[in-house]
C-alpha cells in the first residue's frame, strides 16, 4: 500500500519483465522462497533513461509491459534545458555532504556558480553532484571556488556558455520568484514545489529582496 520506484526499467531482463508485467497487471506476487502469492496494492513509479518505445520496435521490451507502464509519462529535461535548477541542486548537494562528511560548507562563490552553469552536463543531475562532491574532497576552507572544480569543467569553451549567472542569489532569486508567480504568490505550496520548508523559504524572500503582492 506504499510506493516503489522502479529504477532503470530500459535494463531489465526478458524474463523479468514477464514476471514484472504478472505483477502490474493482478496485483499478485510471490515472494522469493514463498509457496502462497500475495497482494499488493503498492503505487508503481518507473523510471530509465533509455527510450522505450524504440526498445519495443527493436524487440528488446515487450510491447504490454510498455502500454502497462505508460499510463502518465512525465518527461524530465536533460540538466542543460534547466540551468536555473543548478544554484537549487548545487546548495542540496552542499547540505547534503556537509551531514555526510561532516563538513561546514558554507557555500560557493560567484565564479563557481558561473563555470557551473556554462557546463552541458552530460551525465545530468548525477554529474552535477559527482562535481559537487569532487570539490568536498579537495576543499580546505568553508566556499567552492572555481579551484576545487574538476579540469574539463574549468576547459568548458566560452561559446558553450548558455544562460550564466553571475551570482548564485540571482539565479535562486530567478528561481523563487518564478516559482511564486506560478502558485499565485502562496508561500506555503511554492515551499512545497521547491523542497523546502516553509520558514527556509521566507528567509530567502527577505534575503534576496523578494517584493512580494
Amino acid at each position: 500500500e506504499g510506493t516503489i520506484l522502479l529504477d532503470e526499467m530500459g535494463e531489465i531482463s526478458k524474463a523479468l519483465q514477464v514476471s514484472l508485467l504478472r505483477v502490474l497487471q493482478d496485483g499478485t506476487y510471490q515472494p522469493l522462497g514463498g509457496v502462497e502469492a500475495l497482494k499488493s496494492e503498492a503505487r508503481v513509479l518507473a523510471s530509465t533513461n533509455r527510450d522505450l518505445a524504440e526498445l519495443v520496435r527493436k524487440g528488446e521490451f515487450r510491447q504490454d509491459l510498455f502500454y502497462r507502464i505508460n499510463i502518465i509519462k512525465i518527461e524530465l529535461p536533460p540538466l542543460r534545458e534547466r540551468r536555473e535548477d543548478i544554484p537549487l541542486l548545487v546548495e542540496h548537494f552542499i547540505d547534503k555532504l556537509n551531514m555526510l562528511r561532516g563538513k561546514n560548507v558554507t557555500g560557493i562563490s560567484p565564479e563557481a556558480i558561473k563555470t557551473l552553469m556554462n557546463h552541458d552536463y552530460p551525465g545530468n543531475v548525477r554529474e552535477l553532484e559527482n562535481i559537487i562532491e569532487h570539490a568536498f574532497v579537495l576543499i580546505s576552507g568553508e566556499v567552492i571556488t572555481p579551484d576545487y572544480l574538476p579540469g574539463e569543467i574549468l576547459n568548458t569553451s566560452a561559446d558553450q556558455a548558455r544562460s550564466a549567472y553571475s551570482s548564485i542569489d540571482e539565479a535562486q532569486r530567478d528561481v523563487i520568484i518564478n516559482a511564486l508567480r506560478s502558485n499565485d504568490w502562496n508561500v506555503t505550496r511554492t515551499a512545497i514545489e521547491l523542497g523546502m520548508h516553509r520558514t527556509t523559504l521566507h528567509r530567502k524572500i527577505r534575503s534576496l529582496r523578494i517584493e512580494t503582492p
